[in-house]
């Protein structure tokens, strides 16, 4: 480990004696070889951070497609993931006949949250029909999957966007 070392004798004049300098000299090998150990040890013993997954429960694909659930248009509130980070969204469905008035919110708590909120108070069987447009991000399906977490809607749909959407969004001009 440690060890001291005498000065060699010089052969110098007689006379006054002083006291031999020692020296000393400190093996590090042990303490390197603890400082792996011990790193290799943590190294091995150490869970490493897992990627935060959200559980999706997907619906089981149904032999005869024609027998698709029907959605009444009461029930019915859809949310139009549109391009740089703004979210479209309106009560019911477009139809033939009518147009339903698009309003434009964001991810933020008193936007899109809100809207939910408040559409699940005056209709409790709400069904949400999230539709992302081709320029939506992908960090934006993510923010409004958290927003149905946070929000504890239990019905909701990923649906592709219709062209009836898409016209909706450049009539409004918003």
């Amino acid at each position: 480990m440690a060890e001291i070392q005498p000065k060699a004798e010089s052969g110098g004049k007689g006379g006054k004696k002083r006291a031999k300098k020692m020296s000393t000299k400190i093996d590090m090998t042990p303490m390197v070889d603890l400082a792996f150990l011990l790193l290799t040890f943590f190294m091995l013993t150490t869970t490493f951070a897992k990627p935060n997954v959200m559980q999706l429960t997907m619906p089981v694909k149904e032999k005869n497609e024609e027998e698709q659930t029907k959605l009444k248009e009461s029930e019915a509130f859809t949310i139009i993931l549109g391009e740089a980070n703004k979210v479209y969204y309106y009560a019911g469905m477009i139809s033939a006949e009518s147009k339903p008035e698009l309003k434009v919110t964001n991810y933020g708590p008193d936007g899109i949250r809100q809207a939910i909120l408040d559409r699940r108070r005056q209709q409790p069987k709400t069904v949400i029909l999230i539709k992302p447009d081709e320029k939506a991000v992908y960090k934006n399906m993510v923010d409004i999957l958290d927003e149905m977490n946070i929000t504890n809607q239990r019905k909701y749909a990923l649906v592709d966007i219709a062209k009836a959407d898409q016209d909706l969004i450049k009539e409004s001009g918003l």
